[in-house]
């Protein structure tokens, strides 16, 4: 009897990897290495394979979850076709020698994206998280009309519980306040932390909630994004979260080293474009996008900016995409500071083409893992990396949580990407392209400095390694089409 249903448990085991085989191969049409990855973990651990799939494998259909107002929707890809005219005919109308020069990256992110270019901003780097916490504190203080928070992580510690005190403050004085936070990421909110923002009068809304309350198996797709709009006429946009690590209170991690933004001036409206097509897909309680435009008639700069998102729901993967245009159009150096480096194959060989070209090409990462298995990908990668060239440093100074790329001084980005293909096919994220001499020039002399604080990963101490770590970068290896 044990025999007949140890069988049959088999057997149906074995329709079930057999269906899921078929799926992976033929209906969501992965790409290849992340293909032969599931097949492998089906084959060699059928029921475990099946518990990961289901957590992890489920492709997200590629149809669009994010619809434009029908109002806004006219005004930007009006704005997008007279940009892309007008790279076509004379992109030096710009008034930068910067736009003429990436007028191809600039004409793929309008045509890719539908990412308008605004040339009017003030943009300040934020690379410490009290100095981007007191400002956020004092944006909010300061709102009169609106304030609309996207985290993927938000925590109920002290800095969550300061935030939450300034945004209730807000909503009692009649200030519209709306957070959006990622319903995994942030699984560890506590009912009380929503209530009584509720309570006070602001708007809260998970992305992708759990269909069972309290248990979210869905690993993938998750709203990795992290933006702040203030009156429509103050954003922010980058990689830091709500809690206290991101103040360098982890013991583990001490000091937490990241990358955002604060912008002021046109682009804020296009920062708010992407938090009000998040929040109306997420929100039962839907806005129309006109009430919250900022059409500014100051001026306050001229860095140029364009905000680029993507997404599973998306047949191109448009940051990357953006990214590598940018890394091919180098002629001096790429510089890249990313927490996770497990590249897929054509970002990797273009970061190869490029250093064996002469560009210089840097990449840092962390000393720590916060995955032990990415951190040991991203390893490999690296060593990879150094066979054609590259530089690659080892940040000490605490936990590098920085998303950047700048090159030769005149084109970056900054944002929630990571260099890794959860963030490039299964993550809802978004960059901040950025035109501008200055600020690039900025962001270069931060990873001068971090360079400082940064240990050397040559070719020599890299086949230095142990049987163990090499043991280690073999497995993440394998396993990282689906990390």
């Amino acid at each position: 009897m044990f025999d007949f249903q140890l069988s049959t448990l088999l057997g149906f085991v074995s329709i079930i990897n057999i269906l899921l085989a078929i799926i992976v191969i033929f209906l969501e049409r992965r790409n290849v290495s992340a293909t032969w990855a599931w097949l492998l973990i089906l084959y060699f651990t059928p029921i475990l394979g099946f518990i990961l799939y289901i957590i992890f494998g489920q492709n997200l259909s590629r149809r669009r979850i994010f619809k434009w107002d029908k109002q806004v929707q006219p005004y930007i890809k009006q704005a997008v076709r007279t940009q892309m005219e007008q790279l076509e005919t004379n992109p030096a109308q710009f008034q930068s020698s910067i736009i003429e020069e990436y007028r191809d990256l600039i004409y793929m992110n309008l045509n890719h994206d539908e990412a308008p270019l605004t040339q009017n901003n003030e943009v300040q780097i934020l690379t410490d998280g009290q100095q981007k916490f007191d400002l956020l504190l004092k944006d909010i203080e300061s709102a009169k009309e609106h304030i609309h928070m996207l985290y993927y992580i938000i925590r109920s510690d002290e800095l969550g519980e300061k935030i939450a005190q300034a945004l209730m403050k807000k909503a009692k004085e009649g200030v519209e306040v709306r957070l959006l936070y990622d319903d995994r990421g942030s699984r560890k909110l506590t009912r009380s932390f929503i209530h009584k923002l509720r309570q006070s009068g602001a708007l809260l809304e998970p992305f992708f909630p759990a269909k069972i309350p309290f248990l979210n198996l869905r690993i993938n797709y998750r709203n990795h994004r992290k933006l702040v709009i203030i009156d429509g006429r103050i954003g922010y946009i980058g990689g830091f979260n709500i809690g206290n690590e991101y103040l360098g209170l982890h013991p583990k991690f001490g000091y937490w080293r990241d990358t955002h933004l604060k912008i002021i001036g046109d682009s804020v409206n296009n920062i708010q474009s992407r938090f009000m097509l998040d929040w109306n897909q997420a929100s039962k309680q839907k806005v129309a996008f006109m009430d919250y435009y900022y059409f500014s008639k100051k001026t306050y700069g001229d860095t140029g900016v364009q905000i680029v998102s993507t997404g599973p729901d998306t047949e191109w993967e448009k940051i990357k995409n953006g990214l590598i245009k940018t890394i091919l159009s180098a002629k001096k150096y790429v510089y890249l500071q990313t927490p996770y480096f497990i590249p897929d194959d054509s970002f990797l060989e273009a970061l190869r083409i490029a250093s064996l070209s002469g560009v210089d090409v840097r990449v840092m990462i962390p000393n720590k893992p916060d995955h032990p298995f990415v951190y040991w990908a991203t390893y490999s990668y690296a060593g990879e990396l150094l066979k054609a060239g590259a530089k690659i440093y080892i940040y000490q100074h605490g936990f590098l949580h920085a998303k950047t790329i700048v090159a030769d001084g005149k084109v970056a980005s900054v944002g929630t990407t990571n260099i890794d293909v959860r963030s490039f096919r299964l993550n809802f994220e978004v960059n901040a392209f950025l035109y501008h001499s200055d600020t690039a020039e900025q962001l270069t002399a931060i990873f001068e400095e971090d360079v400082l604080h940064s240990t050397e990963l040559t070719p020599a101490l890299y086949m230095q390694r142990s049987f163990y770590i090499r043991l280690k970068e073999s497995v993440s290896r394998l396993l990282s089409p689906i990390l």
